[in-house]
């Protein structure tokens, strides 16, 4: 059964995709349908920060998927979550907001990505963003409200203090002139709740004539003829549909369904397509390959002297916590996954930072769930900044509900190794500073016995895991290999064009929601070109 047409056709309802919504509706002239297999962000949790721990493993917001199980981390299962339903990853995510260093975008430049240098990109992050301290740098009148974690905590003050005792500076904005530095994080918030790109990009313009979103949508593939993608099929209430794009049909489904869902379409490697029973469409064997995500370990100190979240937010504490939440919008319930952060260089001749740390007073029993532990305790995370080992993520099958094969390959190079084993050290010397020393029992994990830089590598394959910054599946560059040129048009293909943290080139210092929302600016931006309209 086929629909009627409209001028362009996301696939997929995140981060990228409501940015799309937005802007190509904007000047009126183009009619434009989103397509989200999940469904409305309806859970009283969404709104509250620390409600990310109710939904992370929450399969009505969480896709769940998992890696395959691979040498380099002990054939572990690993999760790779992913946000499901009108707003995606941002729905579930800690909120952190991470712009990236300018050397990043300039490497992008230098790889074929031309017009993605720090100088092209800077405008469309002042673009999105609401951050109300401002700066030269910053904007203060986007669509997303971004403000710096608020409250004053014990552990999170010594552990300032004990950075500046390491020698390293405090940075009230690592998104302004300089990343490196300790102090608190940013986050993706507005008056204490959860600032989702529902609520910065879509709902201001759901009410748009021209504006079509279904939920409940889940793409089967796209359509392709002669040369060019005419439109998808997607499967809504058990009725299976086709609807046609006029000019393009955009793919904003992730790194991890883009992939997926093009080579179910018979767009990828031959040869694993046909070994699926996948008719080929078009060959395209880079589609799936360069995956890169952030691999990260946890350390844990036992604590005293002061509470942590282990206690505050557990049992009757947490009926307080939530009255001063709904009464004032304060207190432990509007924190996020990062109350202080650290960019860090594990060498002094590097150029920047290339380790970043995320603390939180909490330490977990089951850090994949999020479950507390039952005594005090605190957390350093810890992730190499650029990691340069790469994987895959590839179909399995091509029933389109069966999940893609994820296989991350993580820290298959020396400099990934070699930059995490550094990242921990500095870690436990930093709180082995004076100003921790009131509030340190022992160091619960890896734990003192560890010290040389092959049992830092053995912990790290038993107990590391993604942060959930998949991205590169669909490399954009300008070399014959890379799967989207710089302007994120498909090579080969007339009418298709990725618009996610698929096109990402390289990995970018620090967490990517940020970078993502900026492509899905600028890559708006370019279809409008493209079609010939003013820039919305």
């Amino acid at each position: 059964m086929s629909t009627a047409a409209y001028d362009y056709v996301i696939v997929g309802g995140g981060t990228a995709a409501c940015v799309l919504a937005n802007r190509l509706t904007a000047n009126g002239k183009h009619t434009v349908l989103m397509l989200e297999a999940g469904g409305e962000p309806s859970s009283m949790w969404i709104h509250i920060p620390a409600g990310f721990t109710k939904l992370l493993n929450n399969p009505v917001y969480n896709w769940r998927f998992e890696t395959q199980p691979e040498k380099a981390t002990l054939d572990r299962v690993i999760a790779i979550p992913r946000g499901k339903g009108l707003g995606g990853s941002s729905l579930i995510n800690g909120m952190v907001y991470v712009q990236g260093q300018p050397a990043d975008y300039d490497h992008w430049a230098s790889l074929g990505a031309t017009g993605w240098s720090a100088a092209d990109v800077a405008p469309y992050f002042r673009k999105l963003e609401c951050y109300a301290p401002g700066g030269a740098t910053r904007g203060k009148a986007g669509p997303m409200h971004i403000l710096q974690v608020s409250g004053q905590f014990p552990l999170a003050n010594a552990l300032l203090q004990a950075a500046v005792e390491d020698g390293q500076p405090l940075n009230e904005d690592y998104n302004g002139v300089s990343q490196e530095g300790f102090g608190y994080y940013q986050a993706e918030q507005k008056d204490g709740r959860r600032w989702s790109v529902v609520d910065g990009y879509l709902e201001p313009v759901r009410s748009r004539k021209n504006l079509t979103v279904l939920t409940g949508a889940h793409v089967l593939n796209v359509v392709v003829g002669q040369g060019r993608v005419t439109g998808v099929t997607y499967r809504r209430h058990g009725t299976v549909q086709t609807v046609n794009a006029g000019r393009e049909v955009i793919m904003a489904a992730g790194a991890v369904q883009t992939p997926q869902i093009l080579e179910l379409s018979g767009i990828g490697k031959p040869e694993l397509l046909k070994s699926l029973g996948i008719d080929v469409v078009h060959p395209a064997p880079r589609v799936g390959e360069n995956y890169i995500d952030h691999f990260a370990t946890r350390l844990n100190w036992r604590v005293r002297n002061t509470q942590t979240l282990n206690e505050t937010a557990q049992g009757w504490r947490v009926a307080l916590a939530a009255l001063q939440y709904f009464a004032r919008r304060t207190g432990i319930l509007t924190l996020g996954t990062g109350l202080v952060h650290g960019f860090v260089r594990t060498r002094p001749e590097l150029a920047t930072p290339d380790v970043q740390y995320f603390f939180m007073h909490a330490s977990y029993a089951n850090a994949a769930v999020r479950k507390l532990d039952n005594a005090p305790g605190m957390t350093m995370g810890v992730t190499g900044l650029r990691p340069t080992s790469q994987g895959s993520i590839h179909v399995r099958s091509k029933d389109p509900m069966t999940g893609p094969a994820i296989r991350p390959n993580f820290l298959d190079t020396a400099q990934d190794r070699e930059t995490l084993i550094d990242g921990m050290k500095i870690a436990r010397r930093i709180f082995g500073r004076n100003a921790l020393s009131h509030y340190i029992d022992h160091e619960m994990s890896p734990g003192s016995a560890v010290q040389t830089d092959e049992q830092w590598l053995q912990f790290a394959r038993e107990n590391g895991q993604t942060i959930y910054h998949p991205m590169g599946t669909c490399r954009m560059g300008s070399d014959p290999d890379a799967v989207v040129d710089p302007r994120l048009r498909f090579r080969g293909l007339d009418g298709l064009r990725i618009v996610d943290a698929s096109v990402m080139p390289a990995m970018v210092s620090g967490n990517i929601q940020a970078a993502v929302m900026m492509i899905a600016e600028r890559g708006s931006d370019l279809i409008l070109q493209d079609a010939g309209g003013a820039r919305a």
